[in-house]
Parts: structure tokens; C-alpha cells; sequence
């Protein structure tokens, strides 16, 4: 018994780990592509910047690949774990009495954020890499603007990426916080914490809608 429970507590930390890396990942990338309302410039020299640079490429970007996987086959691991200790099921279930939706649903949340991703790796990643290694083009410095504001020129992919951030507010609405309770902290700060992560849970998801709505409607003719 000890050991299955040792093995649990040791999934959850993984998880909370793995979640905190992304939650950073998500504050650089936020920031990185809210200069291409504020500089198209600024955000053409980072984008060319993190694009060659060879610790980003070889080292940083394996890692972060390495994190999403983790991070969301542990949670469904978790999910199922659970799901398959529940001898016993309440014969009436109160809903929002018993735990928040966001709390019960975050293996749905995490699934639909998950397809997100992958939307995002097929409209960035996969260009970027069939650019720099399949078709061998010399390097353009000047061009990531540009290939940003197409992607948002589609309504239908614009509402796509506003649904999807609006679930990926809710996932962070509890998990954020749940990271730092998975890591055994509970001390003073505790709150301050807990009002933090539910911040950035609004403002982050917010900044990314933003620009997606942005680009729609500025450059769509």
C-alpha cells in the first residue's frame, strides 16, 4: 500500500512540475507574441532570435516537446487511476456541490487544450521546420510578422483559437494552483499564491485572444 501510494504522490508532483514548466513557457510565448501588436520589428528579431538559435533549438525546444507529453499522459493516468479507485459512486451526484465543474472536467479541458496544440504545431512548428530543413530557404529575419498575421486572417481559425483559449483559462484556473498543493505548499503565501495563479489564469488566455483578435481585424480586407 505504501508504495502505490508513494507512486501516486510521486505521478502528482511529476504532473505539477511538468505544468509549472509550461505555465512559464506560455508567459514567454504570451509576451514574445503581444510585441507583434506593440513592434512588428521587436517581434521579428525575437521570433528569428528563438527560430536559430542553437540552445533554444536543440536543447530548450526538445524539453518543452518532452513537458507536454508528460505533463498531459500523466494527467490521463491520473484520470484513469482515479476513475478506476471509485469503487463506490454516489447514488445522487450535486454537481457544483461536491467540487467546482473546472476541478471535475479538467481531464476535457486538458484533452481540448491538447488538440489546441497540436492546431498550433500544424499553423507554426511544422512551417517553421518544413521552411528551415525540408525546403533549405536562406534566412529571413523580416518574415515572421507577416507569417503570423495570415494564420489570423480566417474567422473560423480565429474562433478556434478564442474557444481554446477560453478552456485553457478554466485548466489553469485550478490546475495552477493545484501544482503548488501537489508540492506540499501550504504556508502564509498560500493565498497569495492562489490569487496569483488565478490572475494569470484570466490574463494570460486574455493576451492571446487579443492578438488573435487583433490581426483578424486589422489586416482583413
Amino acid at each position: 500500500m505504501s508504495g502505490i501510494v508513494n507512486s501516486s504522490i510521486a505521478r502528482k508532483v511529476v504532473m505539477a512540475l511538468s505544468g509549472l514548466f509550461l505555465v512559464f513557457f506560455l508567459g514567454q510565448h504570451a509576451t514574445i507574441n503581444l510585441s507583434s501588436v506593440i513592434s512588428p520589428e521587436t517581434f521579428n528579431s525575437w521570433s528569428h532570435f528563438m527560430g536559430y538559435n542553437p540552445v533554444v533549438q536543440y536543447i530548450l525546444q526538445p524539453i518543452l516537446i518532452a513537458g507536454v507529453i508528460v505533463h498531459f499522459v500523466m494527467g490521463i493516468v491520473l484520470e484513469l487511476q482515479n476513475r478506476k479507485a471509485r469503487n463506490v459512486r454516489y447514488a445522487q451526484y450535486k454537481g457544483g456541490a461536491n467540487a467546482p465543474w473546472v476541478s471535475r472536467n479538467m481531464i476535457l479541458t486538458g484533452l481540448v487544450v491538447l488538440a489546441f496544440l497540436g492546431l498550433h504545431f500544424y499553423d507554426f512548428w511544422v512551417p517553421e521546420m518544413a521552411y528551415k530543413y525540408i525546403e533549405a530557404n536562406p534566412e529571413d529575419p523580416t518574415r515572421y510578422h507577416h507569417e503570423l498575421v495570415e494564420k489570423f486572417l480566417s474567422p473560423a481559425r480565429v474562433g478556434i483559437y478564442v474557444v481554446s483559449f477560453v478552456l485553457l483559462a478554466l485548466h489553469l484556473w485550478h490546475g495552477f494552483a493545484s501544482s503548488f498543493q501537489s508540492m506540499g505548499v501550504n504556508n502564509k503565501y498560500s493565498p497569495a499564491i492562489r490569487n496569483f495563479t488565478r490572475l494569470y489564469a484570466i490574463v494570460v488566455p486574455l493576451i492571446f485572444i487579443f492578438i488573435a483578435l487583433y490581426h483578424h481585424f486589422n489586416h482583413t480586407h
